[in-house]
């Protein structure tokens, strides 16, 4: 799976911020809290104009393999469905942490409160 991590370009092609949302509206509850709050910090951050385009490559690389539909992990299994999604997205937000600021993740944190209300900051932790 870390080459496949590794690859990010390939799946920089899947992104797509439409159907960002539309993946998010369809798995939200199912992928967890912790999955959609990596995927928002990751947007956030990415549409931040201070992140280099280095990172934003990253970052749209792991958001692509979130939207890609065909995965490692079928996003159908129970529990571990998301595994290798969550994989790539703590893989990308450990690469381009240092531009997450403390405003992207208040917009990651309200934009989260729409899909899963009030989320306790522990069952947030990624990294």
């Amino acid at each position: 799976m870390t080459k496949k991590l590794n690859d990010y370009l390939s799946y920089r092609q899947y992104f797509n911020p439409a159907d960002m949302w539309d993946k998010i509206a369809g798995v939200a509850k199912k992928a967890g809290a912790k999955v959609i709050y990596g995927v928002l910090l990751l947007y956030y951050t990415a549409t931040d104009p201070a992140t280099p385009a280095a990172d934003k490559a990253k970052i749209y690389g792991a958001i692509g393999y979130f939207i890609l539909p065909l995965d490692l992990v079928p996003d159908l299994m129970p529990v571990v469905g998301f595994s290798d999604d969550l994989a790539a997205i703590t893989w990308a937000l450990k690469a381009v942490w240092n531009n997450i600021t403390p405003e992207i993740h208040t917009k990651a944190r309200r934009k989260l409160e729409t899909w899963f209300g009030d989320v306790k900051d522990s069952e947030l932790k990624i990294l």
